[in-house]
């Protein structure tokens, strides 16, 4: 059975539909995935009955667009070869890779190029930086290949330089220049052909701590600024954390979560995830809907107000200091309330009891001096929030 992963705007308004992906490498590679007594053997029973091994094992996701969807596990996972696979780099076993409604599957050799030239780009963990060209003829160099004119892929490598920081080093070659430095020259040669997705394979891994985080907040402020679709690989957590809109997270190429940061952190799907994300601070993640409850009878609501996507670490010194309860409100609606006891518990590290996020259909509320659920699944000591499906992610579609 396929493992269904959808996006908040699943189907038609997917940019980039994956559906049933698999990738087996090995002899007759192509009878595992249309064969359940394969297809539904671990990784080691498989290698050992066939010799084949599954890198990639029957995925299925959208990436809506603007999206940056990061894809994380550890070594092995078969992210690096699943973010190939999307552009053919290496061919699939099996399944569909759906862009802009095209089955980039049936694509011949002619199309494909023309899709990896005008529509994608890949940052690779390794620059791949031409050593004998300029920084400018390195960033221009997929022009070149396009067949565009010398001014105006000159002109494109100036822009982009621009925007990557990189101002005054034109003229400098890839030995001249630092490991982030370079990096933003890899950077800007995928940003010069302005795709439509960008696709970075743990793109920097090799760098230094300090360097690392700089091109992590470098991602970020492109990512707001030119608003590119981004398919994001790392093993590292709190990497996928800073960058991802979402995150799908593979165990032997196998999905086994897919969602938000604190969907991840608050509600983990399995002991797997729970000791992968074990060591971030929750107060760090989190945010008020994971604790807001409902208001007591004896208590007063005219306490200090806060959103509900404010960071817990970030309510922690006003809710501490009120002598009453934070009241959490959204487009002028009381949701409810976070008090002390709620905030000491994420704080001291506790994950939330019910591993619930507080999601409320349009026009719920809950009324001052009233203790009655917000919502039917609501708990009567204030669990609030729907459950998230470990694979599928929480129903995002309902209006918060």
């Amino acid at each position: 059975m396929t493992a269904q992963l959808e996006s908040p705007e699943a189907g038609a308004d997917a940019l980039l539909s994956i559906e049933g992906l698999w990738k087996v490498f090995g002899p007759k590679a192509g009878r595992v995935p249309h064969r359940p007594e394969l297809a539904g053997l671990s990784r080691a029973e498989l290698y050992r009955r066939t010799g084949c091994t599954a890198a990639v094992r029957d995925l299925s996701f959208d990436v809506a667009p603007g999206e940056v969807f990061v894809v994380m596990g550890l070594s092995g996972s078969g992210k690096s070869t699943l973010v190939r696979c999307l552009t053919r780099l290496i061919e699939p076993t099996a399944g569909r890779i759906v862009f802009e409604g095209e089955d980039l599957r049936a694509a011949d050799e002619k199309r494909l190029r023309t899709l990896r030239r005008s529509k994608f780009s890949m940052v690779f963990q390794h620059f791949g930086l031409l050593p004998h060209r300029k920084v400018i003829d390195n960033v221009s160099y997929g022009l070149e290949i396009r067949g565009e004119s010398k001014p105006d892929r000159r002109r494109r490598a100036h822009e982009v330089i621009d925007l990557v920081g990189l101002r005054g080093h034109e003229n400098f070659y890839p030995e001249q220049l630092s490991g982030g430095m370079q990096q933003r020259v890899g950077l800007a040669r995928a940003l010069a052909n302005d795709p439509d997705v960008l696709l970075f394979d743990e793109p920097f891994s090799a760098l230094d701590p300090l360097i690392r985080r700089e091109m992590q907040t470098e991602v970020v402020r492109l990512h707001r600024e030119v608003g590119k679709t981004m398919v994001f690989i790392t093993h590292d957590l709190s990497e996928a954390l800073k960058l991802g809109d979402r995150i799908l997270l593979l165990r032997d190429g196998a999905p086994v979560q897919l969602g938000t940061g604190d969907e991840l952190v608050g509600a983990p799907a399995d002991d797997y995830v729970r000791e992968f994300v074990r060591d971030v601070p929750r107060a760090d993640v989190l945010t008020l809907r994971w604790i807001v409850r409902q208001p007591r009878p004896d208590e007063q609501l005219d306490g200090p107000e806060l959103g509900p996507d404010v960071l817990v670490r970030e309510a922690t010194r006003l809710v501490l200091e009120a002598d009453r309860p934070v009241k959490v409100v959204a487009d002028g609606q009381l949701l409810g309330v976070v008090g002390d006891e709620e905030i000491l518990a994420v704080v001291a590290d506790k994950a939330p009891e019910s591993g619930r996020r507080l999601d409320l259909p349009a026009g719920a509320r809950v009324d001052a001096g009233v203790t009655a659920p917000v919502d039917a699944r609501l708990g009567t000591q204030g669990e609030a929030g729907r459950p998230v499906d470990p694979v599928r992610g929480p129903d995002r579609r309902d209006p918060a």
